[in-house]
């Protein structure tokens, strides 16, 4: 898979990278800890129009919260391998308690987590401003993938037609 910088424009890369992330519900959330570790946990992307902006529910007082608020740069990573989808995004999170978000975001299902829903006071959203991403975007058909693997296996030459790896900045 060759490596490139996409040239796009706002708008195209803000398309793309909704494309590419909107069926993917869990990413890896990546902050940086105190001590300047890595630490990464899995979250539920809350889907809407992605304009840029990343969206997560949790806990005011959860860790992760006091981790980006000292050092906001993070990473959240999607995986979906069905379709051979992975991306890598870069951003600044921070948390806001924007009443009418939580509400346009807020779900059922996520009174598994939060028991008290939107009445609780520790419920915060975490908003990530998206700077950039990079991704692989490998033909979601098996048989095609695997002869760009076995044509370079046999050739003895990178596989060049098994997708796409690029970076793109919003």
């Amino acid at each position: 898979m060759a490596q490139a910088t996409e040239q796009m424009t706002h708008d195209q890369a803000v398309k793309k990278l909704a494309d590419l992330v909107r069926d993917i519900r869990i990413a890896m959330f990546t902050s940086v800890s105190e001590d300047g570790s890595l630490h990464s946990r899995p979250m539920a992307t809350q889907h809407t129009d992605f304009d840029g902006t990343l969206w997560f529910f949790t806990w005011r007082d959860s860790a992760k919260v006091d981790e980006f608020e000292a050092r906001p740069n993070v990473n959240v990573a999607f995986s979906d391998p069905k379709t051979q989808t992975y991306v890598s995004v870069v951003g600044r999170a921070r948390i806001t308690d924007d009443a009418a978000k939580k509400q346009e975001l807020w779900n059922p299902a996520l009174k598994a987590w939060f028991p008290d829903g939107l009445d609780d006071p520790n419920l915060t959203l975490i908003k990530v401003d998206v700077d950039g991403a990079e991704y692989w975007d490998s033909p979601s058909s098996a048989v095609v993938h695997l002869y760009g693997v076995v044509k370079a296996t046999l050739t003895g030459k990178p596989a060049t037609d098994v997708g796409e790896n690029k970076k793109i900045e919003l």
